[in-house]
């Protein structure tokens, strides 16, 4: 078997651990395996292609993972995220709303909903601002 072909395979087999780990490590050793089967396209010599190897999978680890492990954990306050991203939004009333019951309807999603004020209440068809989410209800009050 050629010698690139080992070298894509350890490749592919890096870069589906890495979908187990999802640490970052295996990644950078997949494109270590990709200057390993750059350097069997250029020469026979083993010990060429693991240096290869070494040398790539270093500098990945070293630069390269890093920084994309910084723009993968890093959160600023302006990034929304989780049901968080919803609050502010508009929907559609799918089944009255009021205090203690109702359904609202955001796009293909239905979410269980309360007004946000005891003496509100909201008739299907009826349009609604999203101004909190506690667990699966979101509570709504008027645009």
């Amino acid at each position: 078997m050629a010698a690139w072909l080992l070298w894509l395979i350890a490749a592919g087999l890096f870069a589906a651990g890495e979908v187990a780990s999802l640490d970052l490590v295996l990644l950078m050793f997949a494109g270590g395996a990709l200057g390993g089967m750059s350097a069997a396209f250029l020469t026979d010599s083993v010990p060429l292609q693991l240096l290869a190897f070494a040398v790539v999978s270093v500098a990945l680890l070293v630069v390269v993972r890093p920084v994309a492990k910084r723009h993968l954990v890093d959160r600023t306050p302006e990034q929304i995220d989780g049901v968080a991203v919803y609050v502010g939004r508009t929907a559609v009333v799918s089944q009255r709303v009021d205090n203690d019951s109702g359904r609202i309807r955001m796009g293909h999603d239905e979410w269980t909903a309360r007004t946000q004020l005891d003496d509100e209440v909201f008739e299907v068809g009826d349009e609604v601002r999203i101004v909190q989410i506690e667990g699966p209800v979101a509570f709504v009050g008027r645009c």
